[in-house]
């Protein structure tokens, strides 16, 4: 884990099906450290491991998770950004999963659950990223 200055906090993990659990609890571990709500910890648990199951499906390389508290200047409302990234350059796919589907909701599930999203290129693969708003 690298942390600067006690407001970033990110991992790299092998693309291997323990990422997933360990990323949860990297995230969670990281989120208590903080002081921050358990609610919103559950809710950036669940969503962090859709978006790193979505690497592992799609992608084949390492897979970074980055956490941020962002305090922006003026009336904005303080926020945790969260940072899912691996080596695919293409884009997600939101997709409507029919009621018997094993997957597809991942996506909806961080619309539904974030102030925003998106996704963004880098050098190598994308980032897709959230924003959930800090309770108080």
């Amino acid at each position: 884990m690298i942390d600067t200055d006690g407001a970033r906090a990110e991992w790299t993990f092998p693309a291997e099906p323990g990422a997933v659990r360990t990323a949860r609890h990297s995230v969670r571990d990281a989120l208590r450290a903080w002081g921050l709500d358990p609610v919103l910890g559950d809710v950036t648990v669940l969503l962090v491991s859709e978006l790193v199951t979505n690497s592992l499906r799609y992608a084949s390389g390492p897979i970074g998770v980055g956490l941020t508290l962002c305090e922006p200047p003026g009336e904005n409302a303080p926020f945790l950004l969260v940072e899912v990234s691996d080596p695919l350059p293409d884009p997600p796919t939101e997709r409507t999963a029919a009621p018997d589907d094993e997957g597809g909701r991942g996506l909806q599930l961080v619309a539904g659950s974030a102030r925003r999203w998106g996704t963004r290129r880098g050098r190598t693969g994308k980032t897709v990223w959230f924003e959930l708003p800090l309770p108080g």
